[in-house]
């Protein structure tokens, strides 16, 4: 008798918490259900720590597309590897280095490169990596390629020839953040932690009052049926420290700074979860 109470009583214990998890999820879910609207946005909200998706309005999100910069942490790991992750300083001159940005970022290094997701730091990487080693790096981070190993430009986030599913690089971004202290991603890390705070996706960090927060943001060939020039991708995870949320955006027809902007936006109601 005395065991069968006990087994009661444990069942009480445990209940309220699983129910409050799942009422908070219940309320992030509805709030950016009941905010964000426009069908130009897709989204995928999951727990940093399992993977789980919590919230999502993506159509076909195990469909690989092309992501843009979204690849060039794991083009930095490929790099990394082969070179005790020690990552080079380079010179980035504008646009006639290839990178977006017409002045240029100046001398900057992986953390910067990854902050303001310069191309020319990434073409100048790219052109000492190895694809079939970019490949082996997704692969050990869950995330497969639909057309086998990809060619230079793509590892710089640059045309659609490499096409992955938005689920898996937004766990692969999770399984990276929680690979912090690793030797391979602190300087992963910090880069999108600037990023948050000064670079591409300053959006994110302002939305959420300067907290910080690990931001990537990327700009890819339109997805869509009706074609645009191109559709926005940011993939938050907050808090940085010890990410609990994950959130990976899409705006169709807009550069990945104005994904950001939405990304902030709805990383804002899911922290506040309304």
């Amino acid at each position: 008798m005395k065991k069968a109470v006990a087994c009661v009583l444990v069942i009480f214990l445990l209940s309220p918490s699983v129910f409050a998890v799942s009422l908070y999820e219940q309320w992030i879910a509805r709030a950016l259900e009941k905010r964000f609207t426009s069908p130009s946005i897709s989204y995928l909200l999951l727990d940093a720590h399992t993977g789980r998706v919590v919230a999502s309005r993506w159509e076909e999100p195990g469909r690989p597309v092309a992501l843009g910069s979204l690849v060039k942490p794991f083009t930095a790991l490929a790099y990394g590897q082969r070179h005790e992750f020690k990552y080079p300083e380079f010179v980035c001159t504008g646009v006639a280095g290839g990178c977006w940005l017409p002045r240029g970022h100046g001398r900057i290094g992986m953390r910067q490169a990854i902050a303001f997701s310069c191309n020319a730091y990434f073409r100048a990487l790219a052109a000492q990596v190895r694809a079939e080693d970019v490949s082996q790096v997704m692969r050990r981070f869950g995330i497969e390629s639909q057309r086998g190993e990809p060619g230079a430009p793509a590892l710089v986030g640059l045309g659609d020839d490499w096409r992955i599913s938005p689920e898996q690089v937004a766990r692969g971004y999770c399984e990276l953040a929680s690979q912090s202290a690793e030797v391979g991603a602190i300087e992963l890390i910090r880069g999108m932690a600037l990023s948050a705070q000064a670079g591409t996706g300053s959006a994110v960090g302002r939305a959420l009052a300067g907290a910080a927060t690990l931001v990537k943001t990327g700009t890819a060939p339109c997805a869509h049926q009706g074609q645009a020039p191109g559709d926005g991708y940011v993939i938050a995870l907050y808090p940085a420290e010890s990410p609990r949320l994950a959130l990976l955006v899409r705006v169709h027809g807009a550069p990945g700074a104005q994904a950001a902007v939405v990304g902030g936006q709805m990383l804002r109601a899911a922290v506040d979860g309304k």
